[in-house]
């Protein structure tokens, strides 16, 4: 398992941040885990001519998922903004915090939304136009499958196609014009003044 070192990534091949969250809350599969994302990308990134950064918000891959890949690079936590700005591709489980980074930062997604809520937020980005929503297939035991070749064609179609990240890139723009935290100080101390 290779430790990410940005000076080592090479700049010629695209770079695809891997977000899964925790893969696996408990022994017992549940609604909220994310191993889903990591079993179709460790298969169907493997091939490809990809550097692919995983990284799992403080926690471990699980055991059969190890090795990982040679064009794999790992950490379990990675400071995500930066990141996103530095790679091609979010692959993420469709959270709010990874939807506005994605977005934020002008990076076309590929989003496995893992909970309803996710999928609301995933579709959302989709219809933007600054990325792709791939529902996991969930069986009546609750396991979570995505195809590895149709994942596999997504990926390639979102770094093949320029729209998408002009799509991003747009919404980076919008949201920047906010105003940011600095704003959101002066809006809430308005508001708090106003209030009294």
């Amino acid at each position: 398992m290779s430790s990410l070192r940005f000076d080592r990534l090479d700049a010629e091949k695209p770079i695809i941040w891997v977000y899964s969250g925790n893969p696996r809350y408990s022994k017992k599969v549940t609604a909220l885990d994310s191993e889903v994302i990591l079993l179709v990308c460790i298969e169907a990134l493997a091939v490809l001519d990809v550097q692919v950064v995983l990284a799992t918000g403080h926690h471990s891959i699980p055991e059969e998922y190890l090795p990982i890949p040679d064009n794999f690079h790992f950490a379990p936590y990675l400071p995500g903004l930066s990141l996103a700005e530095r790679c091609n591709l979010m692959i993420h489980h469709g959270g709010y915090g990874s939807c506005q980074t994605g977005l934020f930062a002008g990076t076309p997604a590929v989003i496995f939304p893992t909970i309803s809520e996710r999928e609301s937020n995933a579709r959302r980005i989709a219809s933007l136009g600054a990325g792709v929503c791939i529902p996991p297939e969930v069986s009546a035991t609750g396991d979570k499958k995505v195809a590895g070749d149709p994942f596999k064609e997504q990926v390639m179609h979102v770094l093949r196609t320029p729209k998408l990240r002009k799509c991003a890139k747009k919404y980076r723009e919008i949201i920047r014009s906010y105003g940011g935290a600095k704003k959101a100080v002066n809006l809430i101390e308005k508001f708090a003044n106003v209030s009294v």
